[in-house]
């Protein structure tokens, strides 16, 4: 690891990742080289064998993100109109809307994707919820109960949780 850390960095640096995508396609990377260790023929390639598996792991976290990014008018379309509510409160609820998803996205990928996962689709077993996320079915209420209340904090910074 001290030899290549350097390399394995420098190539997930270059996709432009947010920090914790990037981290996570360093600890990936790291954890491939664990898992096929074994089938290591060439030892003088494996700083090569390192920045190709890190430059596929960048690749699957942005077109993770390309699959799984939410935009405004999504939400909007995903709940039903309210015939008894007025267009200005239609309106309201749509920024309110738009500003909690931007607060989801500066949360931790990780954390992102299981927001998205538990509140923007219809509802679906753990172990589906698991499969999708990468969390392990038993992780996923503590994973939520962090992230919602990381949420509420930055909510509160934002003032957008208070209600005047």
């Amino acid at each position: 690891m001290r030899r290549y850390s350097g390399v394995v960095l420098a190539k997930v640096r270059s996709f432009g990742l947010q920090e914790a995508d990037a981290l996570d396609a360093v600890q990936t990377t790291w954890l491939r080289l664990a898992e096929n260790c074994h089938q290591i023929q060439f030892p003088e390639q494996l700083g090569g064998w390192l920045a190709t598996t890190a430059s596929r792991e960048c690749l699957r976290i942005l077109r993770y993100h390309a699959l799984h990014t939410v935009t405004p008018d999504e939400v909007a379309a995903q709940r039903e109109a309210d015939p008894s509510v007025g267009p200005e409160q239609h309106a309201v609820d749509a920024d309110t809307a738009t500003r909690l998803w931007n607060l989801v996205a500066t949360l931790p990928t990780r954390r992102q994707r299981l927001i998205r996962e538990l509140f923007l689709k219809d509802p679906r077993p753990y172990t589906e919820v698991a499969r999708t996320t990468g969390i392990p079915a038993g992780g996923i209420g503590p994973t939520r109960a962090r992230a919602l209340t990381q949420l509420r904090r930055r909510l509160d910074e934002y003032e957008l949780g208070r209600r005047n």
